[in-house]
């Protein structure tokens, strides 16, 4: 298990990696580029709130599938349920306790200007 907390400490999250750090991503959709975090992805069974689930805040957009929750005391995004498999998480790498995304650069970029979920086929 891997601790996940916000900067303030007022969440803290609980979480299984589905494949440690290989699944580190950046996006560059209107939402993900702003708010610049790297995430890695957890199953949804395998994300347990272990503290602050009435300090989480949350955030949608546009087909509000996905949620994005928030630290509402120190703002610091901690995780959020994936519009393109809902079925997954995705964990702010730089909320995991010892961990600095620096280190692990390059992290590789997904296309979300051009999201698999508003593609037509």
């Amino acid at each position: 298990m891997t601790r996940v907390t916000c900067h303030c400490g007022a969440v803290e999250l609980r979480v299984t990696l589905a494949d440690g750090l290989n699944t580190a991503r950046r996006c560059d959709c209107s939402f993900c580029r702003k708010r610049g975090a790297p995430v890695v992805t957890v199953n949804v069974g395998d994300l347990e709130i272990v503290k602050g689930a009435d300090n989480l805040a949350l955030y949608t957009f546009n087909t509000h599938t996905a949620q994005h929750h928030f630290c509402k005391t120190c703002g610091i995004y901690t995780h959020h349920r994936r519009r393109s498999n809902p079925n997954e998480y995705g964990v702010n790498m730089a909320g995991i306790e010892g961990l600095n995304p620096r280190d692990h650069d390059p992290i590789p970029w997904s296309d979300g200007v051009n999201h698999p979920s508003d593609r037509k086929e």
